[in-house]
């Protein structure tokens, strides 16, 4: 964390890993609502596909856009490693989601919060725990891809 704050390069990459996150978060809340509202999935199944979808980006964007002098890795290994952080990433993300769903689905039913479709207590909670398990992830991601995935990029 000190590299990012004395390091204006550190911070550059950084904040470009944020940007990144932010398509990413946009793919997987798309996604995911779409899943849900169009074709019915359940929650924690598109959640995972959600995740999946916006990994690829991810991975994409911060190969060749966050970390472009990353090459002395083969792509097959830097995407494997990517891979693994991400599973890891999913296996924080899953349960954590899980147990915010049911708890915000809850007090938003108790509270009379929303009504139908896109405002409803189900969809604000699945929203609101998705979004918390994102931003509790990305911190995940961006140290350890920054240290192992990228880790033939010099500060």
């Amino acid at each position: 964390m000190a590299a990012i704050l004395s390091n204006s390069r550190e911070r550059n990459r950084f904040f470009r890993f944020a940007l990144v996150g932010i398509i990413g978060a946009i793919i997987d809340f798309g996604t995911f609502n779409i899943l849900i509202g169009v074709f019915k999935t359940p929650a924690v199944y598109a959640s995972i596909l959600s995740f999946t979808a916006a990994v690829i980006s991810n991975f994409i964007w911060n190969r060749y856009w966050t970390y472009p002098d990353s090459r002395s890795k083969p792509i097959t290994r830097q995407m494997s490693e990517f891979l693994i952080i991400s599973l890891i990433g999913l296996a924080i993300r899953t349960p954590l989601f899980v147990f915010l769903e049911r708890m915000f689905h809850s007090l938003f039913t108790t509270l009379h919060l929303g009504s139908r479709g896109l405002v409803s207590p189900e969809s604000l909670g699945h929203n609101l725990a998705l979004a918390i398990a994102v931003v509790a992830v990305m911190f995940w991601n961006f140290f350890v891809n920054r240290y192992w995935t990228y880790s033939d990029v010099t500060a």
